[in-house]
């Protein structure tokens, strides 16, 4: 088939070189020349394993291909995916700007039937606004149809292709039909749905997901004062496949750009609907705190922190990805900062996009973990990049001034810890000092 796909951030890059890679014809529309000449050169704006290789073969097959012509796009092709950013405005609901503006320009363009698809995040009832937009300037007929996305930075290209479901939301039957065949050599899971549910099924998922986060990381707050191992937890509770096992990883709260996004937009779509959605605003409320426990364990070690050094591993919000938006490390660094500590980081590539928050006159951004972690007072680990798990603690111990360590992200076990000198807080599991585990709580009933 052939697919005109409008944006390039995650999704629609993904999503583009994806269908390529299956076959399809596809041209991939930005209205930043600069970005369009960068992937037309090679060059690829994300961090995402597997997709420069992806990007290159398909271009040499001529499969793929990247433009700032949307209307030369939409006419040569049948399938029209809308693909842009629908980021939070600040009092939580999506900004509609640029769907919006790519459905006026899809309209003025389409002269023959095409299907347009929404894959952007959208709240429910915009892909019939989307739909009227178009038919102001169309003279066609066309379908329209929500495709949500379910893809996860860091193994976006893995997702795409080996999809648990595709979700078709259509009144079509013959949209449905072009699109099922577009989706089959993905999966044999596919549902087809109204938009409304359809659009509403992306929104209940990311708010389950990240709801299931929080709950984690509450029991591993209340495991850390009973003396019980989180992880121990986790693994009984995800036997049970009624809960499974996915999702139950504690540590310092989600990130990124879509939890925080959707689960707030979710609220704001039943506030507009008169309904005070308690337990996703809880959800919210507890991975708003969870990462504030890295200050509070850090002030139990040091006290004060104001003059001391505290190195940081890991910016990024999550390993194999260099995006840092709403990413704990924010706050953080933010604090630290604010209580008068300097601030050595190093991430393995997310540097260069965190420094656009913070400046080098604020943070040192180190090179190497080694030379994060050299002469510090303590070690903060808050991205669990394999590199970081690598490293002996034997080294760390020789690099930090005192051996203090706040594993934020549970990459070390507790027979790692033992017969070290390190002060070892982690998140939902019982403390060390001088590689002896701390006494449990005495309990009263």
């Amino acid at each position: 088939m052939k697919l005109a796909v409008i944006g390039t951030g995650y999704v629609g890059l993904v999503s583009g070189v994806c269908f390529s890679e299956l076959g399809n014809e596809v041209v991939c529309v930005d209205n930043v020349q600069a970005k369009v000449d960068m992937l037309n050169n090679g060059e690829v704006p994300i961090h995402e394993p597997g997709l420069k290789e992806l990007i290159s073969s398909n271009m040499v097959a001529g499969r793929l291909s990247f433009t700032t012509d949307l209307a030369s796009a939409v006419g040569s092709s049948e399938i029209i995916i809308i693909a842009v950013g629908t980021p939070s405005l600040p009092d939580g609901r999506a900004n509609l700007t640029y769907i919006e503006q790519a459905a006026k320009e899809i309209g003025q363009a389409i002269d023959t039937y095409k299907v347009i698809v929404v894959k952007s995040t959208v709240p429910v009832g915009t892909n019939e606004k989307v739909a009227d937009i178009i038919r102001e300037y169309a003279t066609v007929s066309f379908d329209f149809a929500s495709v949500p996305e379910f893809l996860r930075e860091g193994s976006a290209v893995k997702d795409t292709m080996n999809p648990d479901r595709i979700i078709i939301g259509t009144a079509s039957e013959r949209a449905a039909e072009k699109l099922t065949a577009l989706h089959s050599p993905l999966t044999n899971q596919i549902t087809i749905t109204d938009v409304r549910s359809s659009e509403m099924i992306k929104y209940a998922s990311n708010a389950f997901l990240a709801t299931k986060i929080s709950f984690i990381n509450e029991i591993a707050n209340i495991c850390e004062k009973v003396g019980a191992n989180v992880e121990e937890v986790a693994n009984g509770m995800g036997m049970d496949r009624r809960i499974g096992s996915s999702f139950l990883k504690a540590g310092i709260g989600y990130g990124g750009s879509c939890f925080p996004k959707d689960t707030q937009a979710l609220i704001q779509i039943a506030g507009q609907m008169d309904y005070d959605f308690k337990l996703l605003k809880s959800v919210v409320e507890v991975n708003s705190d969870q990462r504030f426990n890295v200050i509070r364990k850090l002030e139990e070690l040091l006290g004060d922190v104001a003059g001391c050094t505290i190195g940081i591993w890991g910016l990024a919000f999550k390993p194999e990805t260099d995006d840092v938006r709403d990413a704990p490390a924010l706050d953080i660094i933010e604090t630290l900062l604010a209580r008068g500590a300097q601030v050595k980081a190093y991430d393995p590539i997310a540097s260069s996009n965190f420094e656009r928050n913070f400046n080098r006159s604020e943070v040192k951004y180190c090179q190497s973990a080694q030379e994060a972690a050299t002469e510090a007072d303590a070690l903060c680990i808050l991205t669990e990049w394999k590199e970081f798990s690598n490293i002996p603690l034997s080294s760390i111990q020789q690099w930090l001034k005192s051996p203090n360590l706040i594993d934020g992200r549970n990459i070390y076990r507790e027979e790692d810890l033992k017969d070290t000198p390190f002060a070892y807080y982690s998140i939902g599991r019982p403390r060390m000092n001088n590689g002896v585990r701390e006494s449990n709580p005495v309990l009263s009933f």
